[in-house]
């Protein structure tokens, strides 16, 4: 019977431009990075023919790392193939009532380091392919930490998007950050994936203040060269670039997760 597992990932820069309205309006930017941590997902049939579906993940629910995207893209390969399981993982969230964007599905379907590019309702997808000494800075330099804090990122987005007039000239920015940040990782422009990330997560505070505050106490660590919340922030998991790496693991209060990058993607098997 088939079983899948799909990775969830990190976002470097652009997340919120990959939703509607704003991607059906304007158009959205996103760089993130598929990560070995998994959903999986597993179909029986038993004699009678009667069937069960099973699915679970490596990382909860809320935590920023697109866990609901990645468990909806494992789920659904299994149950109709892996062809546009990202689409129907997508559809599928957004009858339940999710307003986020489609950075998560895109990621768990086909893995690496992605440049995603949000255009109305279809999404043009660019690998990015910087030198093997980015993936070697990355891995060793961006720290993934837990905040503990759980949220839902529907209920997020709610918030933003029903002041959309007010808030539109930072999602501009944002948008900004993702294409900066795509053209930076490529070159493995190192000072310059700092600065779209600061950028970044300037722009996702003048959204809401809220949504950054979990992590401030990081404005006050020296060795630290930028940092954003994953997914829509306020909560779950922070990544935080930084030149000492063991100094800003014994200083932060947070648990930190390993990882390395998943240049897979969605794993099939019959």
């Amino acid at each position: 019977m088939p079983s899948a597992k799909a990775p969830v990932r990190i976002d470097l820069a652009g997340g919120w431009s990959d939703a509607p309205p704003f991607c059906e309006l304007v158009g959205g930017d996103v760089v993130n990075i598929a990560i070995n941590h998994y959903a999986y997902a597993n179909l029986d049939v038993d004699s009678e023919g009667k069937l069960s579906v099973n699915y679970g993940s490596d990382i909860p629910i809320g935590s920023g790392l697109g866990t609901t995207g990645a468990i909806n893209v494992a789920l659904l390969s299994v149950i109709k193939g892996a062809e546009k399981c990202e689409e129907l993982a997508y559809q599928f969230e957004k009858i339940l009532g999710n307003h986020g964007g489609r950075q998560d599905q895109w990621a768990a379907k086909f893995g690496g380091i992605q440049h995603l590019k949000f255009i109305g309702n279809d999404v043009e997808r660019v690998t990015l392919k910087p030198p093997l000494s980015f993936n070697r800075w990355i891995e060793k330099h961006l720290i993934l930490a837990d905040t503990g804090i759980r949220h839902t990122s529907g209920n997020l987005h709610s918030g933003v998007w029903s002041r959309y007039d007010e808030v539109l000239p930072h999602l501009m920015e944002i948008r900004q950050s993702g294409r900066d940040m795509a053209q930076a990782v490529q070159r493995d422009d190192r000072f310059n994936i700092c600065e779209a990330m600061k950028n970044y997560t300037d722009a996702v505070g003048k959204l809401d203040p809220a949504l950054n505050q979990p992590y401030v106490m990081l404005n006050d660590l020296p060795e630290v060269l930028a940092w954003k919340g994953m997914g829509a922030a306020a909560g779950g998991f922070v990544g935080i670039i930084t030149r000492n790496p063991e100094a800003t693991r014994n200083a932060i209060p947070w648990d930190i997760l390993d990882w390395k990058i998943d240049f897979n993607g969605l794993e099939l098997s019959e």
